[in-house]
């Protein structure tokens, strides 16, 4: 992909600059494996450590690692996979759920045989696992996840009386109904906030469409997910949330940080800004993972996060693969996720972020985690998002099912392939 001639001067945006050809000190030729990872993904340490020991248990391969903005990179990833190869990506990051769109088209390696013989396919993360799925084959391989947990106000649990955090849906809301008291909110959670409903409908035993036939439909309608919504709107009720808008507006965090919620459903990460603008709170915040139907399994959540995937352009698959099956590998993922404080890809690894309440708390859900259809039309749902609307419409008090299923048929519609 990237033979050059030695003299030519290489000129990269990456953080790790590197030719396509280089020469090692016996003067043979080692071949570049050029790696895209989105900012912010991995610190400049980690990715320093990871190059010099890859390099050197791979003497034949170099490593060029280029940064990547997430604006605009679905249209970046999408030329490259296009392109004739040369001077392009071997191994790209990319969200958990676009791996779909990406696969369609047949522009993707298929991994399938290196997941279950070398990666440990039954061990990831399902919310990582099945979007990197398309036609039942594994092209996105987990790399790190990310998900929703309560984030709660210690001291405002033990003034109500409660001594250890819920476990059980049940429980969940006889907490937060003693914590709605007074000029407090017993949790925060604002109207369209789709992404918690759908753990509420997975939960229940729903999902947000179905495939039939090959065909994807909206199924907001089954009973299944009209139980997960009936949950949502006890939940959303013991709290000041608005009903006509997302977690972003206002932004939660600022909500929190005015001192009178007792809860919220957001990522770990989120005590940050919290914190930031009310650093009273630093030692008054705990966190404990979304309660399930039963004790002992936390409720499902959607997990976002990265997969790798290896274009179908590239030269140097094999090159492409090691570098995969290093970051992915034990060593490396268990690294990483100490490092950003993130979850790990596999299950069996969770108790490598035991020590830090939020995430272990991050992880304990993630094993219960989804994601979103496994679609390449899914972002045009998000895009129109006919879930929000719904949800804003049976808050304010419209019929459940009439509006479940016109949420569905939009979804449907939204869904059609042969729509784009």
């Amino acid at each position: 992909m990237r033979r050059r001639l030695l003299a030519l001067v290489c000129v990269s945006a990456s953080l790790l600059s590197g030719c396509g050809l280089t020469s090692q000190d016996g003067g043979s030729e080692r071949r570049t494996v050029t790696l895209w990872l989105m900012k912010d993904s991995a610190s400049q340490d980690f990715l320093r450590r990871f190059t010099d020991e890859f390099e050197r248990e791979h003497p034949d391969l170099g490593l060029d690692v280029r940064i990547q903005e997430w604006t605009g990179i679905g249209d970046k990833v999408q030329a490259a996979l296009e392109a004739d190869g040369t001077d392009g990506p071997d191994v790209i990051e990319v969200g958990n759920t676009q791996v779909p769109a990406y696969a369609e088209g047949g522009r993707l390696q298929d991994l399938t045989l290196e997941s279950m013989r070398d990666w440990g396919i039954r061990d990831w993360l399902p919310g990582l696992a099945e979007p990197g799925q398309w036609l039942s084959q594994q092209f996105g391989i987990p790399w790190y996840a990310a998900n929703r947990v309560v984030i709660h106000r210690k001291d405002l649990f033990e003034q109500a009386g409660i001594t250890e955090p819920p476990r059980t849906r049940e429980e969940w809301l006889t907490a937060t109904e003693a914590l709605d008291s007074g000029t407090g909110q017993g949790i925060y959670l604002a109207g369209q906030d789709w992404y918690t409903l759908a753990g509420f409908i997975w939960d229940e035993g729903g999902e947000l469409a179905t495939q039939n036939g090959g065909v994807w439909e909206g199924a907001l309608d089954s009973e299944a997910a009209l139980r997960g919504m009936r949950f949502y709107r006890e939940l959303q009720a013991l709290g000041d949330g608005p009903v006509d808008a997302d977690e972003e507006h206002p932004p939660q965090a600022g909500v929190f940080a005015e001192g009178r919620v007792a809860q919220i459903v957001a990522v770990p990460g989120l005590a940050r800004s919290i914190v930031r603008e009310n650093p009273g709170l630093e030692d008054r915040l705990g966190f404990f993972p979304v309660p399930g139907k039963r004790a002992g399994r936390p409720g499902a959540v959607f997990t976002g996060g990265s997969d790798l995937v290896v274009p179908k352009n590239t030269d140097q698959r094999e090159g492409a693969l090691a570098v995969v099956e290093a970051l992915v590998g034990t060593k490396w993922n268990t690294e990483l996720a100490r490092t950003m404080n993130y979850v790990p890809n596999r299950k069996s690894l969770a108790g490598a972020v035991a020590g830090e309440e939020g995430v272990a708390a991050m992880a304990a859900g993630a094993a219960q985690g989804r994601a979103t259809p496994g679609t390449p039309r899914w972002s045009a749902v998000e895009a129109d998002n006919p879930i929000k609307a719904y949800m804003t419409k049976v808050l304010t008090g419209a019929d459940a099912e009439t509006e479940a299923a016109r949420a569905s048929d939009r979804i449907t519609e939204l869904l059609d392939l042969d729509a784009r």
